[in-house]
């Protein structure tokens, strides 16, 4: 992997300058929240290379709210820059699903084939935020094009892919400078968020031992912690990898996709009212185990990357990891 340094006001010049080609997406922070916006000439500079995880997980990148599957694919192209971790190892699974070439979706795999997907260190994280617990790592691992890694008013470069070359290649940048490796001080600033994301979630079990834990649940366990559930369905759709859809069929042959979640009642209502997840309790269990058991077992891929999104956003102030060690602990 090549790196490369840059100062920061030079790369936000010349990203800019490519806007007429791409769009470009980055993190902006206002009212104390970061999420991504359109970059313009207005808030180039506000780019949130240091911020917090945006609100917006990538998958709304890829995997609209609601389109009309029913045209042809047109993917504009595309630069996100600012993708944390969480959120690119979420591509895996999504990745697994959606370009299998048995059921491609053809409308995803424009819009992958379309972008160039910037990743950025975490130098900012939440208390809900447990990545390492899965055994992801604070800073971009894959799917990435290229990797920011900020220190002060520099910004190091890792290019990753001949697209991410190829970019680096058309900014032009005078001042881009080749690094024999990543400064040390970006190792030191990776290893103390690293520490820090171990130390505040000591007590969370990992992968296996959630696993076996969900396993032991009953029906008692989880009628307690559905009381507090409304079925918004805020924790899927604010999920990275959360991918349930609903296709409605309306006139003119149009075929229109949304978003859809277990959470939602009669989300597997079928033929003659049979709806084997009826009860709130069983919704609740369902998505959990889906998490953590049907889906790392037919895909090979996480479906909990660690971001803490759906805790935060939670109506009902259900804590996903308490629930996990609650069941981690039962007899």
């Amino acid at each position: 992997m090549s790196v490369y340094s840059i100062a920061r006001q030079e790369w936000a010049e010349s990203i800019f300058k490519v806007s007429t080609e791409y769009a470009i997406y980055a993190p902006v922070e206002k009212f104390k929240t970061v999420d991504y916006e359109l970059v313009t000439a207005e808030n180039v500079s506000e780019i949130a290379y240091n911020g917090q995880l945006p609100v917006l997980p990538l998958k709304a990148f890829f995997f609209p709210v609601k389109e009309n599957v029913g045209q042809e694919p047109v993917a504009d192209k595309r630069i996100i820059i600012g993708v944390r971790n969480c959120d690119l190892m979420a591509l895996k699974l999504l990745d697994a699903v959606f370009l299998d070439e048995e059921f491609l979706d053809i409308h995803y795999q424009s819009r992958r084939e379309n972008t160039i997907l910037i990743g950025n260190d975490c130098y900012a994280i939440k208390e809900t935020c447990h990545c390492t617990v899965y055994g992801l790592e604070p800073y971009p691992q894959e799917n990435m094009d290229i990797t920011i890694s900020p220190v002060g008013e520099v910004l190091y470069l890792s290019v990753a892919t001949p697209k991410g070359a190829t970019l680096l290649t058309k900014l032009n940048m005078t001042g881009l400078r080749e690094e024999s490796e990543l400064p040390e001080s970006v190792q030191r600033k990776r290893a103390v968020i690293r520490e820090k994301l171990k130390n505040q979630h000591k007590e969370l079990p990992g992968l296996e031992e959630t696993k076996a834990g969900l396993l032991k649940t009953d029906a008692s366990f989880w009628q307690e912690y559905a009381q507090k559930c409304v079925s918004c369905g805020a924790c899927a759709m604010i999920c990275p990898t959360c991918h349930c859809f609903l296709l409605i069929d309306r006139q003119n042959f149009e075929k229109v996709k949304n978003w859809d979640t277990c959470q939602y009642p009669s989300f597997e209502k079928v033929a003659a009212g049979e709806d084997p997840l009826r009860r709130l309790s069983k919704r609740l269990k369902n998505r959990y185990e889906c998490k953590y058991i049907h889906k790392p077992e037919m895909f090979n891929a996480l479906a909990c990357t660690g971001c803490g999104r759906c805790i935060d956003a939670c109506i009902g102030k259900i804590d996903k990891n308490q629930i996990i060690i609650a069941a981690c602990k039962k007899d």
